[in-house]
């Protein structure tokens, strides 16, 4: 009798692999045929602004130059978060994680939380009404002091809606999440790595250099990659923050537009050649964020290894 029902429970069980297997094996599937349904759509309607006639694109001069001011844009506004919101976001994850008192990290966990969940237009009304505005002063002080360097030439923007403004909004969007993942992946660091690193007479920040940071160099990187995905595609608080201009090398005078910014403010009253126009600029965003996350996969699989060998 027990035979019997241990027969059946393990027949139960190869079952229930198998539909997990089946079900698991469909949602990758579908996953991969969304993506590919989407760059299907996004090639088929880029095509005509491609080929069309370059007096006919916004701007008069063809579709790439059309393009190119956004993507620097975009690319400008991305590095800039990432610059700024890196640091902060592992020295916060370190704190929490190994320095605060318990109750304290755990109070600083669910505020970090709280702040990856705030809508994106929020962080942009605050970006347009209160930091654009407070900011501006400095930028007068960069164009005096630093405009030597092409990145701080004046004049500087009067309103402060520039792309440095932008960044740092991206760069606050950011922050949190970063800092969770950082944070859940130095949770995970062996306890019994960190305990020798202090037996053997490290001192706690050596035993963070030592055993933590390269235990968590992959999670890192995949969670940095992760903020720049949302950097790169982020459009509200860009479009709120942004005024349109000219592409500039200066980071303090007003213009440079991001790709997803210029297609949310125009997508509405497009027609005709111009919905293409804007279609092909979100291939081309398509394209760049795909690079990014092959780039950030390969980096992440060349450290593993190279964790595995030593």
């Amino acid at each position: 009798m027990t035979t019997t029902s241990l027969t059946k429970s393990r027949g139960a069980g190869h079952t229930g692999d198998k539909v997990f297997s089946a079900a698991t094996l469909a949602a990758g599937c579908l996953i991969l045929a969304v993506l590919f349904g989407v760059a299907l759509f996004l090639v088929v309607q880029a095509i005509p602004a491609l080929v069309a006639p370059a007096d006919q694109i916004q701007g008069g001069e063809g579709f790439f130059t059309y393009i190119w001011p956004l993507v620097i844009g975009t690319l400008i506004a991305a590095v800039i978060a990432l610059v700024i919101a890196t640091p902060l976001a592992i020295g916060v994850a370190l704190f929490i994680s190994h320095f605060a008192p318990r109750n304290l990290a755990s109070g600083l966990g669910y505020v970090v939380d709280l702040l990856a969940a705030i809508p994106s237009v929020v962080y942009g009304a605050w970006g347009v009404a209160f930091l654009a505005k407070e900011i501006s002063p400095s930028y007068d002080w960069l164009a005096k002091n630093m405009g030597w360097l092409p990145i701080f030439q004046g004049p500087a923007s009067a309103t402060g809606k520039t792309i440095l403004t932008a960044g740092i909004v991206l760069a606050v969007m950011v922050l949190p999440i970063i800092t969770s993942l950082t944070r859940e992946i130095f949770l995970q660091t062996p306890k019994l790595h960190e305990e020798a690193a202090l037996a053997l007479g490290a001192t706690r920040w050596e035993m963070i250099r030592m055993t933590v940071l390269p235990f968590g160099r992959p999670g890192i990187i995949s969670a940095v990659m992760l903020g720049l995905g949302r950097a790169l595609g982020e459009t509200m608080a860009v479009a709120l923050v942004l005024s349109s201009g000219a592409l500039t090398a200066s980071l303090i005078q007003t213009g440079n537009q991001t790709i997803a910014a210029e297609i949310a403010l125009n997508f509405p009253e497009a027609s005709g050649l111009k919905v293409n126009t804007l279609i092909a600029a979100g291939l081309v965003l398509f394209v760049i964020t795909l690079g990014v996350n092959v780039i950030a996969r390969g980096i992440i699989s060349r450290h593993k290894e190279f964790s595995g060998a030593n």
